[in-house]
């Protein structure tokens, strides 16, 4: 095996060892890697595409060399120039492994495409946008009183709309002549005013009365996936949504993954921000296109994001925020052109606000859930939780606000787990595990029938069942819990301690047997030692960030919890509360506030009161450093233990009783089993 080569497939985590010269269409197809082609590897399709990415990643442990992938070929060469090729891309049929190295699988070549959860909430928005059409009738040029369009166009918005001052840049001054001339001097104007005052800004102008599109996009850029909302700037309707993986996944899964890309890779910094201003006008294309509206129609963009895709979207090296005391450039909120950070798909003019960051690894992303959710109008003691790959955790009321972040990793959106995937049809989605017999019945992705139903074959005909994405682990490893499977510390029994053959040995543990398609070609589909070890770890991060507030706040519990994002929507309560990802709670007081980054990102898009409302609101939001406080890895360990070692869950209790059973086998699990 030393001379064979390691390849690490992003997103899906997926990795294996294969001979030099193997085809990475081979490799992925070994692997049970989600990348398409329907030509049988004869370079015609062009769907195996695939993003090879070099350097060191220190997350993986491997250094990519130059040559890791065999030489581009006249296969590649001439399908490029009949039909294009992004650059860096390589067909995978033609490319062969010749060492070490990371490949990224974008969307477009995913046979089941990741389902982005991320869509808009219904949320009512008071309408008071930085941008807005003004119509004007302008005196026609005088030789008597000689003065410039712009000039007597100003003098109109003042005399007809109380506007005191505008400006315009060249692209605005190039159309202004032969727009109010084929207007016969009536013209709409867009106009840029923000809440900070100062001169008002022409965005753009039509001829006549203009009735068309004037939008706005909400963006949420978060670490694994980015998700855009096409506003309308009149009314505040979301004409389109949409979302696509982050492709800096390929540089890192989590965000200090990517900060050592950077330290480590020369220009490592600069080749992430250019993958991500790449995706994001993709996007920006693609909700546009699904609203049928011209993208240059867009005028404004609010985007959120924590504090390291904050600095790696506008081009700032991340390299401080890897180390104490994880100093940003800058925190304040920014307005500033579009084009400025390579925006370039909207409108020539289109202007770009991002919210403020709270402090250190708490991010505008974070900002903009408090604007949503605004915990500092409770009257009683609220417990936000952002779900993801790095949990935003908020905690208070009308007296104080708290705010951490928590690092949970990537293993609640289904990486680092054996049979685990992105949620895409044919993803497990729900579980349920009988507690006498054992037998499991799942849902997947795209399908609202169950495994024990008889329609169920049929009904997946078409996906298949794939894996497991993140809201099927949980609930599978809540439901092993509660079926005696697993024990308290987290092991997995064995056939003769569990009562079932599903509990399969595996080495010195075990694990349980959800679902095996190997008869038809399909996966085997396991819960491992290993999977029941990554939840653990990111349930205690989890819970034990919110436990330091609730330290900070001198409270042993909260009055309701929130779970917001776009994973934490889809997350069963009961589920949750099992596993002691979140506090001890009512499970009527724990609620799902969906997208609440982008429904913040949308309400400062539509309101300028609301840019100004979290300016001043996060001033007064007191930031707990997690990297630092002791007691932080004191709650992380009593957190391992499922739901908790120590602290009571009197309300859980009411609803279900946990088995208390032991399955100390004397093997891995048993070696590092805690006293408590």
């Amino acid at each position: 095996m030393d001379g064979d080569a390691l390849v690490i497939f992003t997103p899906s985590g997926k990795r294996g060892r294969f001979a030099r010269g193997t085809p990475v269409l081979t490799a992925a197809r070994q692997l049970g890697v989600d990348l398409d082609s329907v030509c049988g590897g004869r370079g015609i399709c062009s769907k195996c595409q695939v993003t090879p990415g070099f350097g060191a990643f220190p997350k993986h442990g491997v250094t990519v060399a130059p040559d890791a992938l065999s030489e581009w070929n006249a296969v590649e060469q001439r399908y490029k120039d009949k039909r294009g090729m992004i650059e860096g891309r390589r067909l995978g049929c033609q490319a062969k492994i010749m060492g070490d190295v990371v490949i990224d699988v974008p969307p477009e070549s995913q046979l089941h495409r990741q389902v982005v959860r991320k869509a808009a909430s219904a949320r009512a928005v008071a309408m008071d946008p930085a941008t807005r059409l003004f119509y004007v009738e302008v005196a026609e040029p005088d030789m008597h009183e000689p003065s410039g369009d712009l000039e007597r166009l100003a003098t109109a918005l003042r005399e007809q709309w109380q506007i005191d001052a505008v400006e315009a840049g060249p692209a605005v001054l190039r159309k202004l002549q032969p727009v109010l001339r084929k207007g016969e001097w009536a013209v709409t104007v867009a106009l840029f005013r923000d809440h900070r005052g100062g001169t008002a800004r022409i965005l753009d102008l039509w001829p006549g009365l203009y009735e068309g599109a004037l939008a706005g996009l909400a963006i949420d850029l978060g670490s694994t996936t980015i998700a855009a909302h096409l506003c309308d700037l009149r009314d505040g309707r979301v004409l389109a949504s949409g979302g696509i993986m982050n492709p800096q996944i390929r540089f890192g899964e989590d965000l200090m993954s990517r900060v050592s890309y950077a330290m480590m890779n020369p220009g490592g910094a600069a080749e992430m921000t250019d993958a991500v201003r790449l995706s994001i006008n993709a996007l920006a294309q693609s909700v546009a296109a699904e609203a049928g509206i011209d993208p240059a129609a867009v005028m404004e963009t609010v985007v959120v994001c924590n504090p390291v895709m904050h600095h790696l979207f506008l081009g700032i090296d991340p390299v401080e925020l890897g180390q104490a005391p994880f100093a940003l450039a800058t925190s304040s909120s920014l307005s500033l052109p579009a084009r400025d950070v390579g925006l370039t798909a909207l409108n020539p003019e289109a202007r770009l606000y991002t919210l403020p960051c709270i402090a250190g690894h708490v991010g505008a992303d974070a900002a903009a859930v408090a604007l949503s959710e605004a915990p500092h109008l409770s009257d009683d003691l609220v417990l936000i939780v952002d779900v993801g790959t790095n949990a935003e955790i908020l905690l208070g009321n009308k007296t104080r606000v708290l705010a951490c972040s928590s690092p949970t990793g990537p293993a609640f959106e289904g990486a680092q787990i054996s049979s685990g995937q992105r949620a895409a049809p044919g993803a497990i989605e729900r579980l349920e595990i009988d507690p006498v017999t054992k037998e499991p019945r799942f849902r997947v992705i795209g399908c609202e029938v169950w495994s024990d139903d008889p329609r169920f074959a049929e009904a997946v005909a078409g996906t298949g069942v794939t894996g497991i994405c993140g809201s099927g682990i949980i609930e599978a490893v809540a439901e092993m819990r509660m079926a005696g499977i697993v024990d308290a510390a987290g092991l997995i029994g064995s056939p003769e301690q569990t009562g079932t053959a599903r509990c399969e040995p595996e080495g010195r543990t075990h694990s349980y047997l959800i679902h095996d398609g190997s008869a038809q070609g399909g996966p085997r589909i396991t819960v491992t030692q290993g999977d029941i070890r990554a939840i653990q770890l990111a349930k205690s991060a989890l819970y034990a960030g919110a436990r330091l507030l609730m330290d900070e706040m001198g409270v042993d519990a909260v009055d309701r919890v929130v779970l917001a994002g776009a994973f934490g929507a889809h997350i069963s309560a009961k589920h949750a509360m099992v596993l002691g990802m979140i506090p001890d709670c009512p499970l009527d007081k724990v609620t799902s506030a969906g997208n609440a980054a982008g429904t913040g990102a949308r309400l400062a898009l539509c309101n300028i009161g609301a840019r100004a409302g979290i300016e001043a609101q996060v001033r007064q939001i007191h930031k707990v450093e997690t990297a630092i406080e002791p007691r932080f890895q004191e709650h992380f360990v009593n957190a391992s233990a499922l739901p908790h070692a120590i602290d009571p869950f009197p309300n859980l209790a009411k609803i279900v009783t946990l088995p208390q059973v032991t399955h100390n086998t004397g093997g891995e699990g048993g070696g590092r089993r805690r006293r408590r």
